[in-house]
């Protein structure tokens, strides 16, 4: 998949700013195009009707802050979107994808993540939703199907997005399903701009939109938010409906990666909390083990391609 351009974000979004949302007159006459004239943006942001043709072509070269705000300003971007709309503007034409190295979390997160004790659901994620690991009652919450041991290797690492929107047993686990995945397309996003160079990520975005209808559909919206709070409505196969807050704390010794923390939303979820952690910890003997390296339960083998990152 080719990463988004500066110049298709703006045109995207022109086409959604109505002119009243600009401040601009509302004629009685026919408009031929969905949202602003490019004249319109132009004269709105103080730059010449050539110049911001020429970046909506990718054809302006770098695009200084004080005219990415005063864009950002006419086309009443949000915060998120300010810094996508940034990202962008940073993209070398001339970069070309290429495959980075597996991640590796930082031992400080490491650390931190088996500070919190099992009683406590959280995992450390990649900058591409890979699970690069969890503590047992993390894993049984999010994803007991899948061998526990998983984040512990590169190549057989849960991917939250394919999770999402390719594993039936994943789906069915949440009630608010749409919402968590209009969710996870917009940060999918935010993250591309962030990282247009990424060829593990651009392939994680071409294969969901080849497998995926519903990732597709969302893609085509161009969504664009960064992702750090929300709730997950759970139908959980162990403990029944529980409702839990997720957050996520990020790391300063190694940014690209989040610790995601699940927190009970009212008594009852509390009490299924409990309720998970006492039968982990009984499934697994009671003995202490590192979050990193989990205890594995027996995975399906014909689930793994679909859920695991390609090497």
């Amino acid at each position: 998949m080719e990463p988004e351009s500066l110049g298709r974000f703006l045109k995207a979004r022109r086409d959604r700013t109505t002119p009243e949302a600009a401040g601009l007159l509302k004629y009685a006459t026919a408009r031929r195009v969905p949202g602003l004239r490019r004249e319109e943006v132009a004269q709105l942001a103080g730059v010449s009707v050539g110049y911001y043709t020429r970046l909506e072509q990718d054809q302006a070269g770098t695009a200084s802050r004080q005219v990415l705000d005063a864009l950002a300003r006419v086309l009443g971007l949000d915060p998120d979107e300010v810094v996508h709309l940034h990202n962008l503007a940073r993209r070398s034409p001339t970069s070309r994808l290429a495959r980075p190295r597996p991640e590796v979390p930082h031992p400080r997160v490491l650390a931190l993540l088996a500070s919190l004790a099992d009683a406590t659901p959280a995992v450390i994620l990649g900058r591409r939703g890979d699970v690069l690991a969890w503590n047992r009652v993390g894993h049984t919450l999010l994803a007991e199907h899948i061998d526990a041991s998983a984040p512990s290797e590169s190549a057989r690492r849960p991917s939250l997005p394919r999770m999402f929107f390719l594993d039936p047993l994943t789906r069915d686990l949440y009630a608010n399903w749409d919402e968590l995945a209009r969710a996870h397309v917009a940060y999918l996003r935010f993250t591309s701009g962030k990282y247009p160079s990424d060829g593990r990520l651009a392939e994680l975005i071409g294969e969901l939109l080849m497998r995926s209808p519903e990732f597709a559909s969302l893609w085509a919206t161009g969504a664009v938010a960064d992702c750090t709070v929300g709730t997950m409505r759970m139908r959980h196969p162990t403990v029944g409906e529980l409702v839990v807050d997720y957050q996520v704390w990020l790391q300063p010794d190694s940014t690209d990666h989040r610790l995601e923390l699940y927190t009970p939303k009212d008594a009852a979820s509390a009490d299924a909390l409990r309720l998970l952690y006492s039968q982990t910890i009984a499934a697994d003997g009671g003995g202490e083990r590192s979050a990193a390296t989990p205890p594995g339960r027996t995975r399906r083998p014909d689930r793994r391609t679909a859920l695991n990152p390609r090497t």
